[in-house]
């Protein structure tokens, strides 16, 4: 079993790429660990909003296996305290299988990657940028597998 972020768009922020590279090597103590980037889409500005998601849907679902549990990084997915997420991830780790994590392009998922995923998970009622969800989101994965694993890194 093993644990990926799928991003749309490449992390081009410099202190995000160092923070999601500060925390995806951490992760690797606890289980493989990867990110992978789709590049953003050429001439995009010819296309509309749904056209965008479409395409960027089809490069997402061509990334993911079918044996994958995809789960998305969306605004309206549950909303977890640190802990509860913790556990959730835990039990998502028992059934053996890949978890591959997407965080969507600047206007969300199309419908073809909302039918085909597992679970949608929300960070916060707030909107991050897309580039700033990938380091806050690999450290609330570490902080989950320090979680599980009793160490002292988060506190009640």
């Amino acid at each position: 079993m093993k644990i990926s972020l799928l991003t749309v768009g490449k992390t081009d922020v410099g202190w995000v790429r160092e923070g999601l590279d500060l925390y995806a090597s951490r992760l690797s103590h606890y289980v493989p660990f990867s990110v992978s980037e789709i590049p953003e889409l050429k001439n995009a500005s010819s296309l509309t909003k749904a056209q965008i998601k479409e395409k960027e849907g089809e490069l997402v679902l061509k990334s993911v296996k079918a044996s994958d549990r995809v789960i998305l990084l969306d605004e309206h997915g549950k909303e977890f305290r640190s802990v509860e997420f913790a556990r959730w991830i835990e039990s998502l780790t028992l059934g053996g299988k890949d978890i591959v994590f997407v965080i969507g392009g600047a206007y969300g998922f199309s419908e073809a990657v909302y039918a085909r995923c597992d679970g949608k998970v929300s960070l916060s009622k707030m909107t991050f940028s897309h580039q700033m969800v990938r380091t806050v989101f690999a450290e609330q994965l570490y902080r989950a597998f320090t979680i599980i694993k009793g160490e002292p890194y988060h506190h009640e």
